[in-house]
């Protein structure tokens, strides 16, 4: 099982610990990942706003890249999966979109290569099972809520993926590796993270509003797919308050597998989720 790897620039950044986890459970599960060789930023989150031929083009030709290659197509990222998802559901839905993205591009599109959230592709294709085989060091007692944020679920008929109101598979797959997912309605609802430099108080409010949520289900931390997420949840909580950790879902992952990595990435949060991850028994 292999398959074709966009990155995207977030995991170059601000979310490397989310590359290097994704890299790591992927080698732990002996799947094939990948990068896309020379692929290029997908204009998340602005390109759409400012021109729309090229907020269609630049990740049209990541698609053609992936195309070249015969791979489905992975996304970490929830802002790129959804940028990728919209252009290649213009691609084949839109003849004349299509023939301007073609000749932006440089090629012709054949519709071959699917474009696929990571979630996706670790719950249902790789399977849940085969996770829970790889679990050497269940997550018990850990307590956490799945947050999907709004890019990865919407629009529904462009992103194909889950219930944009009550998603599942993320709550799913943590209880396959041994934590505890607690049930909250809030998966899907916006954390600001577009707003997080340029209304930063709007994004403050939404942040709390969903820390205050999580801790009402009984959740110890928050867990997500989304490096725009993870990091404007860490970034916006509330001063005067607890701070809540916020981990990346493949980290969690990796921790269950006892990968030697995991040790690495907590330096990267900007909540230490050492100390709630010392109280779990060993």
């Amino acid at each position: 099982m292999d398959f074709s790897y966009y990155p995207g620039c977030s995991l170059e950044a601000t979310a490397v610990e989310y590359d290097s986890s994704v890299r790591a459970v992927f080698e732990a599960l002996d799947v094939g990942l990948h990068e896309l060789e020379d692929w290029n930023c997908c204009g998340a989150s602005s390109a759409h706003s400012v021109n729309h031929t090229l907020s269609l083009a630049l990740p049209a030709r990541n698609l053609a890249i992936a195309q070249r290659d015969g791979r489905d197509v992975v996304m970490p990222c929830a802002a790129c999966f959804n940028r990728h998802k919209t252009a290649d559901y213009t691609l084949r839905t839109d003849p004349q979109e299509r023939a301007a993205i073609e000749k932006a591009v440089g090629f012709q599109f054949s519709g071959a290569v699917a474009v696929r959230p990571l979630l996706d592709v670790i719950g249902n294709s790789i399977g849940l099972e085969r996770v829970r085989q790889r679990v050497k060091r269940p997550l018990n007692g850990l307590k956490a809520v799945g947050y999907y944020g709004c890019l990865l679920v919407r629009p529904p008929g462009i992103t194909q993926f889950e219930n944009p109101d009550n998603p599942q598979l993320m709550n799913r797959l943590l209880e396959t590796i041994g934590a505890e997912a607690r049930p909250w309605s809030y998966a899907t609802d916006c954390c600001g993270g577009g707003l997080s430099l340029t209304k930063s108080a709007v994004a403050m409010r939404l942040v709390a509003r969903l820390v205050e949520r999580a801790r009402e289900a009984g959740a110890d931390a928050i867990v997500t797919s989304c490096p725009l997420c993870q990091v404007n949840l860490e970034m916006r909580q509330p001063k005067q308050a607890a701070k809540m950790p916020i981990f990346y879902f493949t980290e969690l992952i990796g921790l269950a597998f006892a990968l030697d990595e995991a040790s690495g990435w907590w330096s990267k949060h900007l909540i230490d989720p050492l100390p709630l991850l010392k109280q779990l028994p060993v």
